[in-house]
């Protein structure tokens, strides 16, 4: 194999680029400059779609014509068929020699992360934000101290790009509350009310309590339901099935006149700890206040209940929702070497007074702009309890991690590499849906977008969501890793930042123990106590060896 030092122009790298024969012939028949290419070909031909498309078009399938145009020309260029979508058909064999000539690249971000100066920087960086914020809820002062102190470290990292891009975010705030049983005996019980739950009067909810452990249990005994506090009992199978009576629980109890509603908190394990999250409420239905409470309160209702006997509750919550906050989601990149996102000479020409009319009449905005990205994220808030350690600082922290790891390693990848740091992503994925909004226009140019929301502890795996070709390289991309030992690929990758993402086929999150994760998820437990410097090490590795490799490869994922 014949490997010479990187010499194309912005290329930091001390590691070498593989343009020769032998072992990576994927990258040696790439020969023909891309500038030539662009300037001869690529101009016309989307002209000619211009020219000929009808103005009814959506603008999002214009861009997918472009994608289509640039991938059709290299691939014209190096030799290969295409497929209808615009994918290259190469060999997966030339693909997998194209994946190996990284094993390099990827041993040198396993030991800078793991073994070198690099390793328990995260941690340390993670714990000096959350123990000088504190936890950081949507709308509060110290997620926007924690936002500043951020766009200030990233830009202190050298990274590129870095920006703050203004959106609006709920505003809500718990204020005192309190739960105490008068019947059958006296009890204080731990509550957090849930995210957006209205406040009870200021002398609280006195009233009989009915336990169910399911919504058919409720609606079967919903005569007996009006005007008490309706206590769900649910019985934990995963996650996603009990979170159902988190988020729809008040609502629920409201269709049938209860007047307040206290939730089995969604948890795997508990030592008598609340766990909050948020809750929806419907148009058309009643609001009531609506609260979490532990795993033993709520099973020792049901005790009770089972044996008839009468349970009262007092509640009192002084939430309180205020108007939509000032908030911003945090950006910062290492730009890519060959497709940076950037206007190009172009594109430049493509918007001159020659060609103004025929662009600007078909609401087809700027064209012929070259924006290839692979977006690494993690969100910044949390819940008001805890230090918001492990929900999410130390997906976020991997997160930057990994552009540290790369940008140390002096790499630079072709396509840029984009962190972003989410805002309000408790309360809904907020700030995730207003970047999605913004962005996409251009999501044929994304090749992955990543989140770590499911913790930092010992991954076992990525959790993917794309094309059976795109799981395939992903497989390849992952047996990098096995000097650490996390090379699975499952499937479902999913995120509440990134599910926006999902119909394009681009998103990938990270694995690792959840029963631990959900056993301080949201509650007071979820400090920088529960994470562990050396498995946010090898996370780290994970996360920049992908979204490194992903974003340096010659093509982009192939999309279903």
């Amino acid at each position: 194999m014949l490997c010479t030092e990187g010499s194309e122009p912005g290329v930091m790298a001390p590691f070498p680029s593989c343009l020769g024969e032998g072992r990576c012939p994927a990258r040696s028949r790439a020969g023909t400059s891309f500038a030539r290419i662009w300037n001869q070909h690529l101009v016309p031909l989307n002209f000619q779609i211009i020219l000929g498309r009808k103005q009814t078009g959506k603008k999002m399938k214009f861009h997918v014509f472009v994608f289509v145009g640039v991938v059709h020309l290299l691939s014209l260029n190096s030799g290969k068929a295409v497929y209808g979508n615009g994918i290259s058909q190469r060999t997966f064999q030339e693909i997998k020699e194209e994946i190996a000539c990284y094993g390099d690249v990827a041993k040198a971000i396993i030991n800078l992360a793991v073994y070198g100066k690099a390793q328990n920087r995260s941690y340390e960086r993670l714990a000096l934000l959350v123990d000088t914020v504190g936890p950081r809820l949507s709308g509060s002062k110290s997620l926007e101290k924690a936002i500043q102190i951020m766009h200030q470290n990233l830009q202190e990292d050298g990274l590129e790009n870095v920006h703050l891009e203004p959106v609006k975010i709920p505003h809500w705030e718990r204020g005192e509350e309190s739960a105490v049983m008068l019947e059958p005996r006296i009890h204080k019980m731990a509550v957090l009310g849930l995210g957006g739950s209205i406040g009870t009067p200021p002398e609280g909810i006195t009233a009989e309590v009915l336990v169910v452990t399911s919504f058919d249990e409720l609606q079967r005994r919903a005569p007996e339901a009006r005007g008490k506090i309706v206590v769900y009992n649910q019985p934990y199978t995963n996650y996603s099935r009990a979170v159902q009576y988190r988020v729809q629980g008040a609502v629920e109890a409201a269709k049938v006149g209860a007047l307040a509603s206290l939730i089995r908190s969604v948890a795997s394990f508990s030592i008598y700890s609340p766990h909050t999250g948020i809750q929806e409420y419907q148009d058309g239905v009643p609001k009531i206040p609506t609260a979490c409470i532990t795993v033993e309160d709520a099973e020792m209702m049901s005790r009770m209940a089972s044996r008839g006997s009468r349970i009262v509750i007092q509640l009192k919550m002084g939430a309180k929702n205020y108007a939509d906050a000032d908030s911003f989601n945090t950006v910062a990149e290492i730009i890519g070497s060959k497709y940076p996102e950037q206007e190009t000479e172009n594109n430049r020409r493509a918007k001159s007074p020659r060609f103004r009319s025929s662009l600007y009449n078909l609401d087809m905005g700027p064209l012929l702009k070259i924006c290839m990205v692979v977006l690494v994220s993690g969100h910044l808030d949390s819940w008001d309890v805890g230090q918001g350690a492990m929900d999410d600082g130390g997906g976020a922290f991997i997160s930057w991690e990994a552009l540290s790891l790369i940008k140390d390693l002096g790499l630079r990848p072709k396509r840029t590499l984009r962190l972003v740091l989410w805002t309000a992503e408790e309360q809904g994925g907020i700030g995730a849906f207003q970047y999605y909004q913004l962005h996409k226009a251009n999501i044929s140019n994304y090749s992955l977008v990543m989140e770590s929301d499911l913790g930092t502890f010992l991954p076992s795996g990525l959790q993917f969501t794309g094309s059976d070709k795109a799981r395939a390289i992903v497989e390849e991309v992952m047996c990098l890793l096995q000097p650490i030992n996390v090379t699975q690929v499952f499937r479902a990758g999913e995120g509440t930042d990134i599910n926006f993402w999902i119909q394009a086929g681009v998103p990938a999150s990270l694995l690792d123990d959840l029963y631990k994760y959900f056993s301080f998820h949201h509650s007071h437990g979820d400090t920088m106590t529960v994470m562990d410097p050396k498995q946010m090490n090898i996370a780290a590795a994970v996360w920049a060896v992908v979204s490194y490799v992903i974003a340096d490869m010659e093509e982009m994922l192939p999309r279903s």
